[in-house]
């Protein structure tokens, strides 16, 4: 028998970690405490319209095809996607509305257009974008912050070279007001906080990275839905042996003489050379490593915003949406106060509207439409939310309402609510926060866990709670960093 290696949780981190694992010769056994796999990444049907739970976004889908190739298997045997053609299309109350082209060319035209920018402006910001990502993503994203390795070597003397240019020192809104004239366009751009849970009048303008991997390298759409990801990646770990337990909640991680021996499981220990924990670092420490050292420091940290999602089946289709639809709020400054300030919501929340039966047709019975329709929100701090939510709807659909000048309300055929107490609940998120810790500040990504224990030998960690960043393609890089400090069985 050769050795053996438990992931705790079949996130997509999780099941990344699975499949990196049996490739290098582990037998690998997964728990998880819910009945599927795919954490966050899962999906629900109601009455003939399908919905992904959780994350919307594609981009980076190399990161799935190279644990395919990992595995002497060809990706497109198993997983399809397609490349978008316009990644979102943005809406203002005063009928100003937007579609974000994936060619740079057509978006800066667009934006001239409807905007008024200068069309260099564009290109310059997503010159910059993509400067950014070329001297940071070789130390932030592709290797381990905690390793001195990844701090002495000529990549990193090229990042320290340029700290200066690389949004450090100002904020994301700061530089996205340096950057364009029109006001709709730094809140456009300022948009991509949201992308891991952070505030952008607070967050360092280093998080301007992320618009490179939209419109530089492009967003996708997998062609069986979102879900697929998870199934696909599920089918490829129990090819390669991986065994999961569903319904299997770990009740601790067995440490002896600061050595992992293996986890227990609704009171059977199950014994291990190594254990993975894809848990939230936060509640893990709470639950499955309460009798462990508690990094106080790293558990105390502010948290990310969580997210409030209404899954509609609507009666009706509306032409002029998209899969990816923004409706902004009038005030995005004190959208973002209400959230990170006042742990609220304001009155006139931006609406984040996905509907994937745009693409896949058989997500919504015929003259439909399934939305996933979505607000980001404070994390939960005790608040009452059965009033929040109730007010929460409301002003969604008057936003939704005034902004496509429509009833909404009686095209609403089926409705299921996700708030942050039941993404706590389902994901083991720590107070709902859907990226562990906030990146409000500029040593936030130095404020991560670390994606191995530095005092427990054998002792790992993956997923969105541990990598500066959030996302599927982080969550599945946080998996390999993890996997290349995992020596072959």
């Amino acid at each position: 028998m050769g050795k053996k290696a438990i992931v705790v949780g079949s996130g997509i981190a999780g099941l990344a970690a699975s499949i990196r694992l049996a490739n290098k010769g582990y037998q690998v056994q997964v728990f998880e405490s819910n009945a599927y796999p795919g954490g966050k990444l899962s999906e629900i049907s109601i009455q003939g319209y399908r919905f992904d739970r959780g994350p919307s976004l594609f981009t980076l889908p190399e990161q799935v095809d190279e644990l395919f190739a990992l595995s002497g298997k060809t990706a497109q045997d198993h997983f399809h996607y397609k490349r978008l053609e316009v990644n979102c299309h943005y809406f203002w109350e005063d009928g100003t509305r937007l579609r974000a082209f994936a060619d740079r060319e057509a978006f800066a035209n667009e934006v001239q257009i409807n905007l008024g920018e200068n069309p260099e402006n564009i290109k310059k910001a997503l010159d910059k974008s993509a400067y950014i990502y070329n001297y940071l993503a070789p130390l932030f994203m592709h290797r381990s912050l905690h390793k001195w390795s990844t701090w002495i070597n000529k990549k990193a003397l090229k990042a320290y070279l340029r700290l200066g240019k690389l949004g450090l020192f100002n904020t994301m809104n700061q530089a996205n007001k340096n950057h364009f004239d029109n006001e709709k366009l730094v809140q456009l751009f300022n948009r991509y906080a949201t992308y891991n849970g952070s505030n952008p009048y607070q967050t360092p303008a280093t998080l301007n990275i992320i618009p490179h991997l939209e419109f530089n390298r492009g967003a996708y759409f997998p062609e069986k839905g979102m879900h697929s990801i998870t199934q696909s990646l599920y089918t490829l770990a129990t090819d390669l042996g991986v065994s999961f337990s569903f319904n299997k909640p770990v009740d601790k991680i067995v440490v002896e003489k600061q050595v992992t021996k293996g986890v227990v499981v609704q009171g059977r220990f199950q014994a291990s050379d190594l254990v993975v924990n894809n848990m939230d670092m936060v509640n893990a420490y709470k639950t499955i490593l309460k009798d462990q050292d508690q990094p106080t420091r790293l558990l105390q940290q502010p948290k990310s915003s969580s997210a409030l999602i209404f899954y509609w089946g609507i009666r009706k289709e509306f032409p002029e949406l998209d899969l990816h639809n923004i409706l902004f709020s009038e005030d995005y400054a004190g959208e973002f106060d209400h959230i990170f300030n006042k742990k609220s919501i304001s009155e006139d929340p931006t609406v984040y509207i996905n509907i994937t039966s745009i693409h896949k047709k058989d997500d919504a019975p015929e003259n439909c439409m399934n939305w996933f329709t979505m607000i980001n929100v404070p994390n939960n701090q005790g608040q009452n939310w059965e009033l929040l939510k109730a007010r929460a709807r409301a002003s969604i659909i008057h936003k939704i309402n005034r902004t496509l000048h429509t009833d909404i309300e009686p095209l609403i055929a089926v409705e299921e609510i996700l708030d942050p107490i039941t993404i706590e609940s389902k994901t083991s998120s720590a107070n709902g926060a859907l990226y562990g810790n906030s990146s409000n500040n500029r040593y936030a990504a130095f404020l991560r866990h670390a994606n191995f224990s530095s005092s427990i030998k054998g002792l790992y960690f993956c997923g969105g709670s541990v990598h500066p960043g959030g996302g599927i393609p982080l969550c599945l890089l946080s998996a390999r960093i993890m996997c290349d400090l995992i020596p072959k069985a």
